[in-house]
This record gives structure tokens, sequence and C-alpha cells, in this order.
């Protein structure tokens, strides 16, 4: 490889350029940094798991890390490890299995539980599920029937069935478990919505809640917008964790991976088999979280591209400054497109 294109690669993601205002060009668009994933062991960087998982183990992964991964590495996780005695108790750590509340979990199963209070903070995130029954003319349009509420530690706050405002015309019962009488004399919609807003609100006023800090809750789960409009909920954005729509768990294609697969890849356990259970739906969107949270990321004082500190990180006037950079200062100055979730551990305001 000659000097000057190693001089044009990319520190984060390798690719080479031929000339250097290329790789300012890609810098500026691309948004590497320190919370990417990345490879640990030729210390490449990748826009998503998925991307990464490719890299080590996919159909045409990089000899060297593939050689070295086999025997070091994780498969749920991706992480390396020094020995393979090191990487079985990791693995017997990071390999899941499918949670089960004992009598709280039962008791779900047969109708309400409600433990939702204005608090001071006990549990600073919870998971949020909906199973769906059909309603109009040919059964296709979704209406909320049952949702659970669980905190960081998978025990339920709320569990109900819910009776939608329209008719159902499609139980759904081979997923959903749900059969009419069940709603019969169910928890009303509106009942359902406000309760659930009270909680996560928990005390602020909707518009004055913000990204950091405050006492509303951090709302997760997976394909959170839909079961949100379903149970008619209004939440800010910058409270809600979902990992049907964040980058490192999403696929190459930029595409939502579904809840099955993720807890499958990245938990080691599958779900949504049969009836499915919408606590199960909430512990694996909540462990997916909590894991994706521990991530030990370098700490910045401005994390994020959108920061105004950060505007003129790669501003066209600064266009011969950046050129004079090399790759490994270019990416110091890079910053995430997306908020990453291991600042909410550093949240602590």
């Amino acid at each position: 490889m000659d000097s000057e294109t190693q001089r044009n690669k990319c520190a984060a993601c390798y690719r080479q350029f031929n000339k250097k205002e290329h790789l300012v060009e890609h810098m500026r668009n691309s948004y590497h940094s320190a919370h990417e994933p990345m490879c640990g062991i030729c210390g490449k960087r990748c826009r998503s798991f998925e991307s990464l998982r490719d890299h080590l183990i996919g159909p045409l992964p990089k000899v060297e890390c593939e050689r070295v991964f086999r025997d070091h590495g994780c498969t749920i996780c991706l992480t390396v490890l020094n020995s393979p005695n090191s990487l079985r108790v990791h693995q017997d750590r990071c390999q899941l299995s499918r949670g089960n509340n004992g009598v709280l979990h039962r008791f779900a199963n047969m109708g309400i539980q409600d433990d939702l209070r204005i608090d001071s903070g006990k549990t600073r995130a919870v998971a949020l599920a909906c199973k769906m029954v059909g309603g109009g003319s040919d059964g296709s349009l979704d209406l909320c029937a049952r949702v659970c509420i669980i905190d960081e530690y998978e025990n339920i706050l709320f569990h109900s069935y819910v009776k939608p405002q329209l008719p159902v015309t499609n139980y759904r019962y081979e997923t959903t478990g749900v059969r009419p009488e069940y709603l019969r004399d169910a928890m009303p919609l509106r009942h359902v919505q406000r309760k659930i807003q009270d909680f996560l609100c928990n005390g602020e006023p909707i518009w004055k809640i913000r990204s950091r800090g405050g006492k509303a809750k951090i709302l997760v789960g997976h394909g959170l917008e839909h079961d949100m409009k379903c149970l008619e909920l209004e939440y800010p954005l910058v409270k809600i964790r979902d990992t049907a729509k964040y980058p490192p768990l999403m696929k190459t294609s930029k595409l939502s991976n579904s809840l099955k697969y993720l807890t499958k890849s990245y938990l080691g356990y599958d779900i949504q088999n049969g009836i499915q259970d919408p606590y199960d739906d909430c512990v694996a969107t909540m462990r997916l979280y909590r894991r994706m949270r521990s991530q030990a990321h370098r700490t910045e004082d401005y994390p994020l591209a959108t920061d105004s500190q950060n505007n003129n990180n790669f501003a066209s006037w600064r266009q011969g400054e950046l050129e004079r950079m090399s790759p490994n200062e270019l990416l110091a100055i890079s910053r995430s497109d997306y908020y990453c979730w291991c600042l909410d551990s550093k949240d602590v305001a």
C-alpha cells in the first residue's frame, strides 16, 4: 500500500481514498464516532452490530479476524475475550433465558396488576409492550387488547386487558390468547392511556420534559410508535428508546429487525412462539436496552453531531485545515448522528 493511500485511509471503517479531500467528505457524512460497534481484533468501526457480525463471521468475513474470533469471540454480544476459558465464563453470563417472574408473571396472565405510582425515581427506565386484536370489517385494524409495563429489574408494574373503543372482529387467539370474556369488563382504553401517561411523566408537565435529567421515565420498547398510537399515548421522543429504530440494532440496509430476531441474536433465546405474552416482549426489550446502555465508550463532553459546539467540526470553510489533519485527528473530532444509549448511564442529574 503506498503512503498516499495509507494517509487517506479512514481511521474508523478503514475505507481508502485516492485524495484527502475525498476522505474529509467521507468523514463529514459518515458520522463515525466512539459509539459505533467496534471489532475487538482489528479495531474497525461498523455502523451496526449486524455489520460487525458480517465482518467477523458473515459469508465474507475478514480472514484474520474470523480466525481469532473463532476461538476467542462471543457469538451473542461479539465481544473478544483473552482466552477460551474466559470466553466460557463470559458466555455463561451472556447467554440469557426467557424471563419468568414467578408468581407475578403468572398473576399477570390472569388479569389486572397495577403498581404504577408517581415516585421519586426508583426505576429510571420502564419497558412497555402491547398485544393487538383486530377491528374493522376484515379484522386488520390493530386494537390494543393487552398491555404490560415492567421496571429495569423485570418486575411487573402494570398489566391489564384493555377494552377497545371499536368492536373487535378478530381476536387473533392463536397469537394473542385473548378471548371475548377477557375484554368484557376490561379497563377502558382512555383509563389505561391516562394512567400510563401520568406514570411516565412522573409529576412533570409533558412540555417540560427534557432529554437529560428530570423525573420523567425513559420508555423502552420495540415499535413504540405503533403501540403508542394504539394506546393514544403521547410522549416526548427524547425519552423513548426503541429497539426497532436504534441504529446499532438495525439491519445493514437501515431497516428494522424484528424483536424475535434481536432476542435470538443478541440475548440468545427464543420468544414469540405460539401465544405471545407482552411480558416476554417487555423483558426482551429491557434486556436489549440494558445491554446497549452498558457499552463502555469514550466519554465526550458533547457527543452528538447536533450539539451546537460541534457545528463547525467539518464546516466547508475549514476544508484546507481538515485536509492537513491525519485520519486519527479527523476521527477525534467526528461525532455520532444518533443518541447512544450508553449516555443514559452517565445521566445522573
